[in-house]
């Protein structure tokens, strides 16, 4: 079954086709598709901005089409930068930006997940959302080479979500809850997408 992704995300791309290729799925980005538009993620949550990707990019092609919207919840924060993770700082420095904010936060107040909202909009135009989380807590330094984002200050047990590798990651990550979840809904509700 083909896909596009409504993100231009290298990374993103990246973890979607390692975790659905497996699955089935070809999963094409939007540019790939000929979509070279930037979606103003304008909602108050992540299931708002997911949707507002998907639809924008359904609307262009009439075709299936899968998005996400996730970030980094951070309880000592109030579960900031949550929805504005990516413009939390400027590229390079968000790591930093929450380390120093949690700089006086002892251990056990550093909780975190990383949650995904994932939004599926079927050629006839229906919507279907699921969501993952995976839990951990903020480290005190960054840790590891794998990954983006926050991976290196994102700690999974003993090690940052920077130092699993993919294979490992794919196992754990909120990405990879929601979408299998996203496999478990195509399964039930489309059985002949398969």
């Amino acid at each position: 079954m083909k896909l596009i992704l409504a993100s231009n995300n290298k990374n993103k791309l990246r973890e979607f086709r390692e975790i659905l290729e497996p699955m089935g799925f070809d999963v094409i980005s939007q540019s790939e598709a000929g979509a070279n538009i930037e979606v103003e993620e304008t909602g108050t949550t992540f299931e708002e901005n997911a949707y507002l990707k998907a639809k924008a990019i359904y609307d262009m092609f009439h075709l299936p089409v899968i998005s996400d919207d996730s970030g980094l919840e951070v309880d000592a924060l109030n579960g900031a930068p949550g929805i504005y993770s990516a413009r939390y700082a400027e590229e390079g420095k968000r790591c930093a930006r929450v380390l120093s904010e949690l700089e006086n936060v002892p251990d056990d107040k550093r909780t975190a997940r990383f949650r995904c909202c994932i939004c599926y909009i079927d050629e006839n135009g229906n919507k279907n959302i699921v969501s993952g989380a995976c839990e951990g807590k903020i480290g005190y330094e960054k840790r590891g080479t794998n990954g983006f984002g926050y991976d290196p200050i994102f700690m999974f047990g003993d090690r940052s979500f920077a130092e699993l590798s993919a294979d490992e990651k794919n196992q754990v990550s909120h990405r990879s809850d929601a979408l299998r979840k996203f496999r478990e809904l195509i399964e039930k509700n489309y059985p002949a997408k398969q």
